[in-house]
């Protein structure tokens, strides 16, 4: 496999040559790609001093914006994906390539629980495995891991998806789950982080909360409204019956949790439809991209 391999970068300047030196000795590295979001160091002076391709934005754009533009600048068939801060190692590249051979799509390092960053990020992390695989039905292991390896053909589909921020991870892995593309991990042990971390604990904290939701709008929208629905519908019942058995009366709270479990439901009805229509449009683009490759072939 020859791979491009797509660096994020952002003020990472004093972990970013360490990193380009070591993948520059594997075989299966045929381009690395550097996407300067912005940064205010040295980072353009270390890619033109050790020959990489530096794609760089004006101004930060975010982690997932530059990892959407360091997919489209790739050339290669696969693409590896990995942080500049120095938790992710180039060893571990050619085993996600091994992984890869057996007929996966896309390959996740799934990062061992000693690797993360604080007991607080462990539980997040945790939580967000276990709900999506319940969505998925599969086993997911790392749902957020930005270490990863994908077919570039097949990623470049949903790029239009993908966030500016921080959740580009969970979009993807939940595309690919929701087009039936085959997605598997690999275990590995994240290094510490050289460097001050770009995350900001409170705004990203709510970012994160979102990624809850955002898990079951991209796969199966019903399957997380369904629950809550049901949720104010019982509640509703219990009141009912309280109140009832009580004062022999029909509450106005009863009512308001019966109508609350109904336009729950169906605004899970009308996400479905909605969740449908973006994949179809996937689809469909890529039938349309299909059918202009066929007719090249048939005039060469």
């Amino acid at each position: 496999m020859k791979v491009s391999v797509v660096i994020p970068a952002k003020n990472e300047g004093t972990s970013l040559p360490a990193l380009l030196e070591g993948l520059k000795v594997l075989n299966q590295v045929v381009e690395i790609i550097v996407v300067n979001d912005g940064s205010t160091d040295d980072t353009s002076e270390i890619c033109r001093r050790l020959g990489v391709v530096e794609v760089k934005h004006p101004y930060s754009k975010g982690n997932g914006a530059a990892i959407k533009s360091g997919a489209r600048a790739a050339s290669n068939e696969f693409i590896v994906f990995m942080d500049a801060d120095g938790q992710h190692r180039p060893e571990d590249i050619p085993a996600l390539l091994d992984k890869m051979s057996e007929g996966y799509d896309m390959v996740v390092g799934a990062r061992h629980s000693s690797s993360q960053a604080s007991m607080a990020r462990l539980m997040a992390n945790g939580f967000y495995n276990k709900l999506s695989s319940w969505m998925v039905e599969q086993k997911i292991e790392d749902l957020t891991s930005g270490f990863r390896v994908v077919k570039a053909e097949k990623f470049k589909r949903f790029l239009y998806l993908l966030p500016n921020g921080f959740s580009y991870p969970t979009t993807s892995t939940m595309a690919f789950f929701r087009a039936g593309f085959s997605v598997g991990y690999y275990p590995f042990s994240a290094q510490q982080r050289i460097g001050k971390s770009h995350i900001n604990y409170f705004k990203d904290g709510v970012r994160f909360l979102l990624i809850i939701f955002k898990v079951g709008s991209l796969y199966s929208p019903l399957k997380l409204f369904t629950p809550i629905s049901l949720v104010f519908f019982l509640l509703g019942i219990l009141r009912y019956a309280i109140t009832y058995m009580g004062h022999g009366t029909f509450t106005n709270m009863s009512a308001l949790l019966f109508v609350s479990a109904v336009i729950v439901f169906l605004i899970g009805i009308v996400s479905e439809q909605i969740t449908m229509l973006m994949y179809q449009r996937t689809e469909g683009a890529e039938q349309r991209q299909e059918a202009i490759d066929m007719d090249g072939g048939s005039e060469r």
